[in-house]
């Protein structure tokens, strides 16, 4: 079984995405990555060599593991203990922000706008629109897609443009979780929406779950 967490993280008005994985005992990996804006700024990695091979007692001290690594993370971005640079343009664009744009609040909303077609043989193509409360495209929105229980970790991330539309295409990973899903994030300030599309066997077209 392969362990992971995703979160946003607010500290000092950026917002940073830090996800945990489970590399898999070929590898015998605890991977955290941070993120901001699709851009990697830090990654920690720790190994476990020394709880193989697993059994059910080993994968909870696993578990156990994964979960502090990402918690002590997520922690020394909120208190400042882990200061990251961020890239230039971006410190640019964040204090140049024109004054009359708010910043965005509430719920976005997701749309694989190819449902029904998004996946031919294994290669995955989705075509993602991000809308606001008001239905009104939003562009500059960070999108993130993933599948979980995929046997190596799979992690997508893009901006999406004026017309509000993000795209990805990739090979789909060998499923080896129990319940296999499609996650597409997406985020703009204080905005968040996802989707979620359980995935079974060989499929076709995702379900919502």
């Amino acid at each position: 079984m392969l362990f992971g967490h995703n979160s946003n993280v607010e500290a000092r008005g950026t917002t940073y995405h830090v996800q945990s994985e489970d590399r898999g005992t070929t590898n015998a990996l605890i991977d955290t990555t941070v993120y901001f804006h699709g851009r990697v700024l830090h990654r920690r990695t720790n190994n476990y060599f020394d709880l193989l091979p697993l059994n059910p007692e080993r994968e909870q001290a696993l578990k156990q593991r994964l979960d502090e690594q990402h918690r002590a993370v997520v922690e020394e971005l909120r208190t400042g203990a882990l200061h990251l640079a961020l890239p230039r343009e971006e410190k640019a664009a964040t204090s140049s922000a024109e004054p009359a744009a708010a910043p965005a609040t509430g719920v976005l909303a997701l749309e694989l706008i190819n449902a029904k077609t998004w996946l031919t043989g294994r290669r995955a193509l989705l075509q993602i629109v991000v809308r606001n409360e008001a239905r009104q495209p939003v562009g500059g929105a960070t999108v993130i897609a993933r599948v979980d229980g995929a046997a190596e970790a799979t992690h997508f991330s893009a901006k999406t443009g004026g017309s509000g539309q993000a795209q990805f295409e990739f090979d789909m990973p060998r499923l080896a979780g129990a319940e296999p899903a499609l996650v597409i994030e997406a985020s703009k300030g204080n905005a968040r929406g996802h989707l979620r599309f359980q995935l079974r066997g060989k499929p076709r077209m995702p379900s919502a779950g």
